[in-house]
């Protein structure tokens, strides 16, 4: 059995063991998937998404173990990206293997029930990235008031945006 995590708003973790995860929107072509990552030893990526769900606004970030059979079939690949689709014994392999592993994402495409998960808590709230894996000391992709909207300490930012374009 494969295990992954799932982040989402702490408020909801009780909810969410008794119910089960539902499926979200992903994608153009609209497919309704769970997101996670699996467990690892290597803390920081299986909780990488931490810190980009914090600047969506939700204060605290609970977690939620389960497990799926290992031939399910799941899709991997980082965000933004045309996933592949492999078994989930094959997404917990790809993870282990990658460079780094942050960036990656598996969309499981069904609800988990009640049953498979195994475990809720609240992870340490300081992991992740604040625009992308590997933007310390980078400056955002964009700086406009539109893609800069709702994250924290934003206003700098747009500040120094606004500037450069003015004198160019």
């Amino acid at each position: 059995m494969a295990r992954f995590i799932h982040l989402t708003d702490e408020r909801l973790l009780a909810r969410l063991k008794k119910s089960g995860i539902r499926t979200t929107f992903w994608g153009r072509e609209k497919i309704r998937c769970v997101y996670a990552t699996p467990v690892l030893q290597d803390f920081q990526v299986s909780h990488q998404w931490l810190r980009e769900l914090k600047n969506r606004g939700i204060r605290t970030i609970g977690a939620l173990q389960f497990k799926i059979p290992d031939e399910e079939e799941v899709l991997v690949g980082r965000y933004s990206e045309e996933p592949l689709s492999v078994t989930a014994a094959q997404a917990v392999k790809i993870f282990r293997e990658h460079a780094t592993g942050l960036g990656l994402q598996v969309l499981i495409r069904r609800r988990i029930v009640p049953k498979e998960i195994s475990r809720s808590y609240v992870p340490t709230q300081i992991v992740g990235w604040r625009y992308h894996p590997d933007a310390h000391g980078k400056p955002p992709f964009c700086g406009c008031a539109y893609c800069q909207r709702g994250l924290i300490k934003n206003r700098k930012i747009r500040e120094k945006y606004e500037a450069q374009n003015q004198t160019a």
